[in-house]
């Protein structure tokens, strides 16, 4: 590989490994633990949540998922929503005491992506989404064709 692709490749690691660091930063200002926000940042979104949906969403294990879950149940800030729930997969919501108590966080969080979207554009944040989502395919496309390659097995 040329210098120049190595550049370009290690380029966007970092920036893709500091946008979710500017998350973490965020997290620990408002004491919050990072994937707990990732569980609050997925109801904000879809206003529920499974395990299955943020194991696969974050790329994070089952176990952590669990426990931050079990976690957030136990404290009151999550409960079962019966109404998502597919076989298995169970779903989770709010509670009342989990939306006064992610209320300021989100409304934090609203502050800082709004900021940054004025900052950036709508437009090209639709294309930096579509152009790391292609990526995202071409590399899990390479990563998938060399599993099955036999130079790759020893």
């Amino acid at each position: 590989m040329n210098q120049e692709t190595l550049t370009l490749l290690n380029g966007i690691n970092q920036a893709i490994i500091k946008f979710r660091g500017i998350y973490s930063l965020w997290s620990k200002q408002h004491h919050i633990p990072y994937h707990e926000m990732l569980v609050l940042y997925t109801v904000r979104e879809h206003g529920y949540c499974s395990q299955k949906q943020l194991c696969d969403n974050y790329l994070l294990p089952k176990q952590t998922i669990h426990n931050v879950i079990s976690s957030m149940k136990k404290d009151g800030i999550l409960k079962l929503d019966e109404t998502h729930c597919k076989g298995r997969e169970k779903t989770f919501v709010l509670s009342d005491k989990g939306k006064d108590y992610a209320a300021p966080f989100l409304q934090s969080l609203d502050s800082v992506e709004n900021y940054a979207l004025e900052q950036l554009g709508t437009a090209k944040l639709q294309t930096l989404t579509d152009l790391l989502l292609e990526y995202t395919l071409a590399l899990n496309t390479a990563l998938e064709k060399s599993e099955k390659s036999p130079e790759t097995k020893e």
